[in-house]
């Protein structure tokens, strides 16, 4: 008899029982947005869980923009790239987009996720190896798992893990090195200062995702690569347009060279449906108004200074970040999902990271900040987050009480493998089982 595909479908419960518990923190459905707050399940919430850093997705400039371009272009462009779905906006955001970043060339591609998948699967072949930050996102360790490269993992932003990988390589072998510039999860940067000369002495070629630094870091938010001064010293740059720019999409920006290959090469640029007109023309009006008015970056390292401060001085561990990204660390899973829960009926907006997003018993709720989130606002999240610390006896976890102490990690394993597949299956997610999440809903 053929297997059941459909069985391990039958038996997953985890979100019904989550559901039945009333804490099931994820797809809540927005009826409507007004920047910074939202209306959802029938009452405002003040949104802290947006990527929406410089407040541009309701900008009425950029809806404006999108309109025009849907009236000029129609709503979508039916076709791939490569076919009939190439139209003026796309082009004319690649130029707009290479002058900002100071690249030759720049490609779209329909979303972040594809850019990393469509540029590591075209660029390594089977002798090539990747060497990935093992706090990257989860759309470069796709993109790593599909290409043909061997994918070696390096303990995360060291310079010395990255130089002791890299010398057992063979000399003749391609190496690239690809970080986040900042981490999703963490809201930590990339070192890139020490990062970069490892990365050269060994010949790799170095690759940032600069998916969350595009409108934070860098003159006129140009990106942590331009933060750090070392934008000659990096060959591949991409970035998306899902966050500090308010729409969707991602690019990648290099060489003449490398977009010309990717343009014929990349599968995920090649057989997919183009960026819609409304998507270009809104990018293409927020990349010009994150230039015309730095007091939008200005505002938004306020407003992470304030909070960063602020929840430090409550007593939240939160962690290394250096940015608008403000992980609060809870501990235990059905805590942080509790926790959230209590924020949503408090007015707050903001949803949990658990295993394996984040190390196992040390899941987090995961807070960002927007340059149009007000003062008024700002205190009165510090307040609930206060309140609810105290009443949930967050501080009495063995995260607070035990700090330190050693706990099952989420991580790719440093293994002196050889084989690339078995390297992959080291690195695979393990399973969910013994999640302190699970255990109370399975009863």
């Amino acid at each position: 008899m053929a297997k059941d595909i459909f069985k391990k479908c039958r038996e997953y419960h985890d979100s019904d029982d989550a559901r039945a518990q009333g804490f099931y923190p994820y797809f809540r459905c927005i009826d409507d947005s007004y920047g910074n707050h939202v209306m959802c399940e029938g009452s405002e919430k003040i949104m802290i869980g947006s990527n929406n850093y410089l407040g541009l997705a309701q900008d009425p400039r950029v809806i404006e923009a999108a309109c025009e371009a849907t009236r000029r272009f129609g709503s979508g462009c039916t076709g791939s790239r490569l076919l009939n779905g190439t139209i003026s906006l796309h082009e004319r955001l690649e130029c707009e987009l290479a002058e900002f970043l100071q690249r030759e060339a720049v490609l779209l591609f329909s979303t972040g996720f594809f850019a990393n998948q469509g540029a590591l699967t075209a660029l390594l072949e089977a002798d090539d190896a990747i060497l990935c930050d093992r706090e990257n996102h989860a759309s470069i360790i796709e993109g790593c798992q599909t290409s043909l490269a061997r994918l070696i993992p390096y303990r995360h932003n060291s310079a010395t893990v990255l130089g002791n990988r890299l010398k057992r390589l063979p000399e003749q072998s391609g190496k690239l090195v690809i970080t986040d510039g900042v981490f999703s999860m963490s809201g930590d940067i990339a070192n890139l200062p020490s990062l970069i000369p490892v990365a050269k002495e060994y010949g790799a070629i170095t690759y940032v995702d600069e998916a969350h630094s595009l409108g934070v870091l860098g003159p006129q938010g140009r990106g942590t690569v331009h933060h750090f001064g070392v934008n000659d010293e990096v060959e591949i740059v991409m970035g998306t347009f899902s966050k500090s720019l308010g729409s969707m999409g991602g690019f990648i920006a290099g060489s003449h060279e490398m977009v010309e290959f990717l343009k014929h090469k990349a599968r995920c640029f090649i057989f997919t449906a183009s960026l819609a007109p409304a998507v270009v023309g809104g990018v293409l009006k927020a990349l010009e108004i994150m230039q015309k008015e730095p007091e939008r970056i200005d505002q938004l390292w306020m407003n992470t200074r304030k909070m960063h401060e602020g929840f430090t001085s409550i007593g939240f561990n939160i962690g290394s970040t250096q940015t608008p990204i403000v992980p609060i660390l809870i501990g235990s899973e059905a805590k942080a999902f509790v926790f959230s829960q209590r924020l949503f009926e408090e007015g707050i907006f903001a949803t949990p990271a658990i295993y394996p997003a984040v190390r196992y018993g040390e899941a987090i709720v995961r807070t960002s900040f927007m340059s149009t989130h007000i003062e008024k606002d700002l205190d009165f999240i510090l307040e609930v987050f206060a309140k609810l610390a105290h009443e949930l006896g967050t501080f009495d976890d063995p995260v607070y009480t035990e700090p330190g102490r050693r706990r099952n990690v989420f991580d790719f394993a440093l293994s002196d493998q050889k084989e690339p597949e078995a390297l992959r299956a080291s690195s695979r997610v393990a399973t969910l089982e013994e999640s302190e999440l699970y255990a109370p809903l399975s009863r």
